[in-house]
């Protein structure tokens, strides 16, 4: 307090003060001395190293609190203070979104956080908490009726908490923290209402109806239509209605022993990249998108990150709501790829990161901290264009970046400091004789191997770090047939759908190449062309445009891709491989195809589209693509 601003004795007499900067620690905010500053209106507690705020603090008139550049991991705490209408949270890196719908749900009258209306949060909390409301008390519901005469109340209603923090689930998993909060909250109270009840119906002189009323189940519908979105979304977050997807090539298990064909349903087509948030933008394209890493192992994640034109967004697949958008006026972003790193704070306390990684025309990687909300470090990767990039399965911490400089770089982007920032250091450069345009770390040697597909064709190189030279060549080019003629032709599309097998494209007209990686390294001998040893070819769009992006999802065993009319191939690869050899040489059919659902935009039928890329969720309940029209389309999986 001596040291803070404005000087004086009479504590109970100030209402603003000025605490930041002071490197504080959680337990210098002592209660017994702050209670006495009764009329206190506004306090900054700002650039300090405050994990933690007291809970007794008594300042009940408080209005105004900021506490920016701090180490706080919990806001719950700010309950205490009931009349705070302006919050500022900025540069706390362990705070997340959940952080965010927690403060809106605890202090009804906040009117700013970090300088911004606070009223589309509050939207948002309403919104959620209705759903779960429905939901818990469904749970309960269903709970009662199952027990039996004999169970003990108290232990029962125990159970109930527990079983709806495990079992009721809603909305996106990022929000997850939040949402099983909100759950604890609301069986607890459902438990204490119970009881009331009960109470009152042993006493005769109540009546029945003095029970408290349960709310009656919401009805669970797809969100299709803007009217159907749980949140409100801002204009740039708005959707396009859709009629159901129409599916062909699906065939039906029978006698050959083919599989069914995936059910698949539209569920949101977003216009979030438009230019200056332009309603009428429907040219902005859409290039790279990524699935968030789960949190858990085992689990499986329905965050996406899309990019295309001066955004990058983050994106809930299940409600279709927009978590988080950046924008880098300037920029035009190519690609995205995401890494989760273990960060251990000043404290000692291990917080988990998803870092996310942008980057494009201007040749720069932006890092993004997506859950805080901000840009923790840039490097300036190259002089020209970044075409794609992806980290390292082998080492979170490692980053590939493919350029029109006709470079890949490896780089270490390494753990933030106690700021919060990176600050990356290069460990390899690799030559390449034409413009990279996909990276693919080998799936069985991740650190020893890099496949890249190149304007010029299918190029390996070894990026192995124990060995020294820094600056290499490409070590094997691969073509995909045996002559010559075959050799320098773009590989555009390139995954591993498997440990063995690898999906690419571009080396042929309408078709999909799948090869064994193992079978073609083990026999290139010294060679430093090799013909790759062609497992099955898959028929494809005949289009002879170029950058249709393909993928895959190891777990299933599927390949994906895009075509110029809208449409999603669909390739079941694990069922095409099991088929006794020899397969047919003639290019197998897809297992389906999505067609183009024609969602309206502006008043009027999108009819087609390019879809320049498509991926799916690990456990394929999810599939997002991009297209050439500043469209983001969403299906889930029946």
């Amino acid at each position: 307090m001596q040291r803070g601003r404005p000087k004086s004795d009479r504590l109970g007499k100030i209402r603003s003060l000025d605490l930041s900067g002071l490197e504080l620690l959680s337990e210098h905010l002592d209660p017994k001395l702050l209670c006495r500053l009764t009329q206190l209106q506004e306090l900054d507690l700002s650039n300090n190293q405050l994990e933690t705020l007291p809970d007794n603090l008594g300042l009940s008139h408080l209005r105004v609190l900021r506490c920016a550049n701090n180490q706080l991991g919990d806001v719950t705490a700010l309950c205490q203070f009931p009349k705070l209408e302006e919050l500022s949270l900025e540069g706390n890196p362990f705070l997340t979104v959940n952080d965010n719908l927690k403060v809106s749900f605890l202090l009804p009258t906040l009117r700013k956080v970090n300088g911004k209306d606070a009223s589309s949060t509050y939207s948002q909390v309403e919104n959620l908490n209705r759903e779960l409301t429905s939901r818990v008390t469904a749970h309960w519901e269903k709970f009662m009726a199952t027990l039996g005469p004999e169970e003990e109340a108290e232990k029962a209603q125990a159970d109930f908490v527990k079983s709806a923090v495990r079992d009721v689930r809603y909305g996106p998993e990022s929000l997850s923290e939040f949402t099983q909060w909100r759950v604890r909250m609301i069986s607890e109270e459902l438990v204490a209402s119970s009881r009331t009840q009960v109470h009152e119906a042993d006493s005769p002189e109540k009546p029945p109806e003095a029970g408290a009323a349960h709310k009656p189940r919401a009805r669970l519908v797809a969100l299709k239509r803007p009217d159907d979105v749980p949140l409100n979304l801002s204009p740039s977050k708005r959707a396009c209605a859709s009629p159901s997807a129409q599916v062909e090539g699906g065939p039906v298990a029978g006698s050959d022993g083919s599989q069914p064909a995936l059910k698949l349903e539209p569920l949101h087509f977003l216009q979030c990249h438009s230019k200056n948030n332009s309603p009428q933008d429907l040219e902005t394209q859409l290039w790279a998108c990524a699935f968030e890493p789960a949190w858990e192992e085992g689990a499986t994640s329905q965050t996406v990150a899309t990019c295309g034109g001066e955004a990058v967004c983050v994106i809930d697949c299940q409600t279709g709501i927009v978590l988080h958008k950046y924008k880098a006026p300037g920029e035009e972003f190519f690609s995205v790829a995401w890494t989760a790193l273990m960060v251990v704070t000043q404290a000692g306390h291990k917080k988990r990161w998803s870092v996310l990684a942008a980057a494009g025309l201007r040749g720069l990687v932006r890092l993004l901290h997506v859950r805080a909300g901000f840009c923790c470090g840039v490097i300036r990767a190259h002089k020209k264009a970044i075409a794609t990039l992806c980290f390292s399965p082998a080492h979170e911490t490692h980053l590939f970046t493919a350029s029109y400089d006709k470079r890949i770089i490896l780089w270490d982007i390494g753990m933030p400091n106690q700021d919060y920032e990176f600050q990356a250091s290069q460990l390899l450069t690799l030559d390449t004789t034409s413009i990279p345009l996909r990276l693919c770390p080998v799936a069985s040697c991740p650190d020893a191997r890099l496949l890249a597909g190149c304007e010029g064709g299918c190029c390996c190189w070894d990026v192995r770090l124990d060995q020294p030279q820094k600056r290499r060549v490409c070590e094997v080019e691969f073509v995909f047939s045996e002559g010559s003629e075959a050799s320098g032709r773009r590989v555009d599309g390139l995954a591993f759908v498997n440990e063995d097998v690898v999906a690419s494209k571009g080396s042929g007209l309408g078709t999909i190449c799948l090869w064994s990686w193992r079978q073609t390294w083990g026999g290139r001998g010294s060679q430093s062309t090799v013909a790759v040893v062609v497992l099955a070819r898959l028929q494809w769009s005949p289009t002879e445009l170029a950058y249709f992006s393909l993928s895959a999802c190891p777990d299933k065993g599927i390949v994906l891709c895009g075509d110029e009319e809208g449409n999603v191939w669909l390739y079941d690869v694990s069922n095409i491989l099991k088929q006794p050899p020899p397969l047919p040489a003639a290019p197998q059919a897809p297992t389906q195809i999505l067609k183009w659902p024609q969602p309206w935009a502006l008043g009027q039928v999108v009819t087609k589209t390019m879809v320049n890329t498509v991926v799916a969720n690990a456990s394929f309940t999810y599939l997002t693509a991009l297209t050439d029209s500043n469209i983001v389309a969403i299906w889930g999986r029946l």
